[in-house]
Order: C-alpha cells, then sequence, then structure tokens
C-alpha cells in the first residue's frame, strides 16, 4: 500500500528538464499480488483495491496538473473544473464577422488562428483585455453570441510516462520485440500519425521508416513519451510516420490549438489513422474537430487515462467513434490505473513492454499511452487513405480478431477485448 509520504516525496522530486518541460517521476503504483491471484472477472480483481488506493491512482494526474500550475503561473491557470488551461486566452470556433467584430471592440486581441480548410473551420484564440479574469472573458463572449462556440484553452496531459532506461544500442536483448517471426523485408508499411512530445528520429528503431515532423517552428525537441509511443507505433510495420509535436517543452504545451492545428497538417497528409496518448477534459473545439476528421473517414485511435477505475472520462478517448485503448499487465489483467467505461473500444498491452527512449536507449514504459498505438498500428495496416466506410470495417475486423477477456462481448473494462499479443 502506499503510505502518506508518498504524495510528498512526488511533490519534491519534481523537476524542470534543461528544455523547461516539467517532468515526472513514474508514480509508483500500489503493491498487489495480482500474479497470485486466480483467473476472475475484472470487477473482482478491482474490489480487492480498497477505495483509498483508488483514490490515489486519481489523483496522480491532478497532482501533476497543480505541479504545472504552480510552477507556471504567469502562463498557466485552473478553469472551474480544476483542469488546466492557458491564462487569458480563449478559443472561438468559426465565429461570425459580427461575434468577432464585438470581440475586437470589447478588448479582445486576436492571437493566433488555427484553420481546418479541409473541414471548412477555423479556431481563433482570443486574448482577454488586460484586468479580465479567463472565467469572465469566456462568460462574456458566451453571452453576447450564445449561439457560438466558446471555451477555454485546455491543456492536455501525457496518458503514462517511460520508466527507467534498461540500455542502449549495444544491449539488443533491450529493444523492443518485433513482429513475431517477421524480418524487416517482410514487414508491411503504413502510414500513421502521431499526436505527442518529439520523437527522437535518430533512434535505430525508425531507420526502416520516414519520419515527417510538425510543430516548435521546425527544430528537433525529441522526448522519452513520443519517441516510446513512436517506437510502439512500429512494432509490427515500418512506417511512413507523421509526428507532430504540440508540446515543445513549453509550459503551455499540449494546449487545444495546437493539438487542433496538428490535426488539420494530418489533415492535409491524409494520414488515415492518428495515435493521440494525451488525456484531458472535454473541449468543445476539439470535440468539433475530432468529429469533422471522423466524418471524412479518419480513425483517432486515443488512451483512455490513468485516472483510475472510478473515475469519470477523459478526452479524446470518450469523443463518440474514437477508438478508446486501455492496457493490460504480463497477465492480461487490465492495469489498476486505467479508466473504466462505454469509451473503451480495446486493450492492448500496457506494461512489461519495452520501448525506445532518447539518446538510443529503451526503456519500460506502463500506461494506456503506450497501449494505443498497437492499435493504432493495427488499423493502419488495414487502412491507405481515409474513407468512412473503410476505417468502419477496420474497427470492425480488428474487433472481431480481439482475445475476449471480460463479460461475452463488448464491456466496459477491455472492450472489444485484447489485440497485439503476437508483439511482445
Amino acid at each position: 500500500m502506499l503510505t502518506r509520504p508518498w504524495a510528498v516525496l512526488l511533490l519534491f522530486a519534481v523537476t524542470l528538464s534543461a528544455r523547461g518541460q516539467l517532468r515526472l517521476p513514474a508514480v509508483p503504483l500500489p503493491t498487489v499480488p495480482l500474479q497470485t491471484l486466480p483467473l476472475q472477472s475484472a470487477q473482482q480483481t478491482l474490489d480487492q483495491v480498497d477505495a483509498q488506493t483508488r483514490d490515489r491512482l486519481s489523483n496522480a494526474r491532478h497532482l501533476q496538473i497543480n505541479l504545472l500550475i504552480r510552477a507556471n503561473r504567469r502562463v498557466v491557470e485552473a478553469d472551474p473544473d480544476g483542469e488546466p488551461i492557458v491564462r487569458g486566452e480563449i478559443l472561438a470556433l468559426s465565429p461570425s464577422d459580427a461575434a468577432l467584430s464585438h470581440a475586437l471592440s470589447a478588448g479582445f486581441l486576436v492571437a493566433r488562428e488555427q484553420p481546418l480548410s479541409s473541414a471548412e473551420l477555423r479556431v481563433i484564440v482570443l486574448t482577454a483585455p488586460a484586468g479580465m479574469s479567463t472565467k469572465r472573458a469566456l462568460r462574456n463572449l458566451r453571452e453576447f453570441d450564445p449561439d457560438g462556440l466558446y471555451d477555454y484553452n485546455h491543456i492536455y496531459t501525457h496518458a503514462g510516462g517511460a520508466a527507467e532506461v534498461l540500455g542502449s544500442l549495444e544491449d539488443p536483448a533491450t529493444a523492443p520485440i518485433s513482429a513475431a517471426g517477421r524480418g524487416p523485408s517482410e514487414r508491411p508499411r503504413i502510414r500513421v500519425g502521431l499526436l505527442d512530445t518529439g520523437v527522437d528520429s535518430s533512434h535505430p528503431v525508425f531507420h526502416d521508416s520516414t519520419v515527417h515532423t510538425w510543430g516548435c517552428a521546425n527544430k528537433p525537441n525529441p522526448s522519452p513519451h513520443g519517441t516510446a509511443v513512436a517506437s510502439l507505433l512500429l512494432t509490427r510495420a515500418s512506417a511512413e510516420l507523421y509526428a507532430a509535436d504540440v508540446y515543445c517543452g513549453l509550459p503551455t504545451g499540449g494546449a487545444v490549438d495546437a493539438i487542433i492545428g496538428a490535426l488539420a497538417w494530418m489533415m492535409s497528409e491524409h494520414v488515415p489513422v492518428i495515435n493521440v496518448s494525451l488525456v484531458g477534459p472535454k473541449n468543445a473545439m476539439l470535440e468539433q474537430t475530432v468529429a469533422a476528421l471522423i466524418v471524412r473517414g479518419y480513425v483517432i485511435v486515443a488512451a483512455v487515462g490513468n485516472d483510475g477505475p472510478t473515475a469519470p472520462p477523459l478526452y479524446p478517448a470518450a469523443y463518440a467513434r474514437v477508438v478508446g485503448v486501455t492496457g493490460v499487465d504480463v497477465n492480461q489483467r487490465v492495469l489498476l490505473e486505467a479508466l473504466r467505461g462505454p469509451q473503451v473500444m480495446f486493450a492492448a498491452a500496457g506494461a512489461g513492454i519495452k520501448a525506445a527512449d532518447v539518446a538510443h536507449a529503451y526503456a519500460d514504459v506502463r500506461g494506456t499511452s503506450f497501449a494505443a498505438p498497437t492499435v493504432a498500428g493495427l488499423l493502419a495496416e488495414l487502412m491507405t487513405t481515409p474513407d468512412r466506410a473503410t476505417a468502419d470495417a477496420a474497427v470492425d475486423t480488428l474487433a472481431k480478431r480481439a482475445i475476449d477477456l471480460g463479460p461475452p462481448g463488448k464491456d466496459f473494462t477491455y472492450g472489444f477485448g485484447l489485440v497485439g499479443t503476437d508483439a511482445h
């Protein structure tokens, strides 16, 4: 069991990297002897985890959020629900000329604009007048234009983290396991997108792939999380990988307008399957953008998050028709920290796996972040271009291949079941 000093130690263990990005150590998980338990339903397993432990799992992301806000108060604050937002910024979705003119006359300024030309949408980032709170700014815009769509510029966080580095290129035993029985020349080549932190494209795991990048003014900013997730997309395939860095080492990294910009880029490149291992609250701008991609035949694969089994849903995984992915351990039991709910569509390995790290190393990883890319890679094998009918057929095909681990049929813990078992 975790003790009270755990939270204190975690608070003091936070460090700011040289790139200015807030980084946290892996959150220790409760000691539960899952390996000694007989095979039983997920609910019975969860019953053995007391409420206090589940609360600690749920609080881990919120602790990370609190630390982010405390370290960056000038640019980051909390919305009324405690979720992180960019201070003083409001997003407007395709506002009318009259609404935008009113906002400018009231002292708002246009900071940035993210056009989604393929979807005939545009997201405008407005900065609040001096002295006006972000909460008041949002209320004023909504009151003047009740038919318009306005929201905070929420900041999304990772859905998992890399553990200790296990080895370097000189130790091949630490490398991720490739597709069973297939050499590099036999592996399929896929087109797949990654929306995350930066990728160390010089890592040997990307030798047979082409990595296209977006964000950070085209300045490389490799990160352990993005590199790990990218490498897991390629456990059974080489790729034309479209990797968008929406963080760039900034305190406001992971903001909705950056995520929308990355999705717009992938639309312009016609990338059929996009992996998103980020989580956050429901946001009107992101919801509309995701819906616009899905109706045009794109598949969005997202980690369901690690806030605990009783936590409320996290997004984008919980948006309609997004492919939400949970993680399982080496015994094919759902991760204790993984969310449950109707948003869970598939399960994949989320613990007991190794992934690429920066500096040509490898690391143990854990979390739903690292389960999602297995599903995205499998779906990308079934799609070459965005198409609604093909997307539906790909998801249906994967569902038929899944190993049903819970009650018969789709359930809230494992979805349709476990996929990708031959890759690890």
